[in-house]
């Protein structure tokens, strides 16, 4: 990893950090590049069931780095999108843990986590057009379906701010926490899952996210491609096993 994002695990869970505070964490080329190493070694460590996204000096993330944008450093990937994630999430699940701002593409961060724990006092919005921009980081694509759509088209059209609590009234947010704890609820709610079979949590992922574009007729067909080896694992006989002999499971992800 590089100075940018500091990445750590404990107990089957990896914490994102983004470390540029001086920027209120906005998002560089170098910054993307770091967000998107991590992400493929969440996906690729057995040892890993769940990510943990967030950013240092109590803020989340202000966006795009405007200065590094006019000198003509972009921080999204081919493929990937914005900070190397809005376009390709990991597999396995990720919840942002929001404290201060979450703005712009900061927002569309939270926006393509599968959860979302925020302070009180944190604060979200989609300010692009007051620049000139357009939020393609999944904003634009996605705000309507987590809120209302009136109230996410004046929130996109207007680019003005909106609190955390606003926010949880609307299901935006998950669990509104207390200012300073954020992470460690979302890290409580993470070991929470990572408890769970990762080969399923995973699997879950998939089907949800996937299934958005499925028609009714061939729903379940393909909902039996992503899940049958689910049923055939080791893991499977596991979850039954230790349930029968009242004790916690033990996953080997077979």
């Amino acid at each position: 990893m590089s100075d940018e994002l500091i990445f750590e695990t404990a107990d089957g869970v990896a914490i994102l950090r983004i470390n540029r505070p001086e920027v209120r964490n906005a998002i560089d080329g170098a910054t993307a590049r770091a967000i998107a190493a991590a992400i493929d070694e969440l996906d690729e460590r057995d040892d890993l069931s769940v990510g943990v996204i967030t950013g240092a000096g109590g803020t989340f993330c202000s966006g795009m780095d405007l200065r590094g944008f006019l000198a003509g450093d972009r921080p999204s990937i081919e493929g990937r999108g914005f900070a190397g994630l809005v376009q390709a999430p990991p597999r396995k699940p990720l919840i942002a843990a929001v404290e201060g701002y979450a703005l712009a593409g900061g927002c569309e961060i939270a926006l393509a986590c599968d959860i979302i724990v925020a302070s009180e006092k944190a604060t979200f919005g989609l300010p692009e057009p007051k620049r000139g921009l357009v939020p393609t980081g999944g904003g634009a694509l996605k705000l309507h379906k987590r809120l209302p759509y009136h109230v996410a088209m004046e929130l996109l059209l207007t680019g003005k701010m909106f609190p955390a609590e606003r926010a949880h009234h609307f299901g935006f947010v998950n669990h509104l926490v207390p200012e300073g704890t954020a992470l460690e609820a979302a890290l409580a709610l993470a070991r929470e899952i990572a408890a769970n079979a990762p080969l399923a949590l995973e699997a879950i992922k998939q089907v949800v996210l996937q299934s958005q574009d499925w028609s009714q007729a061939e729903s379940h067909t393909l909902q039996t491609t992503l899940t049958a080896h689910v049923f055939r694992s080791a893991d499977a006989r596991e979850g039954s096993r230790a349930f029968a002999e009242k004790r916690p499971p033990v996953w080997t992800r077979s």
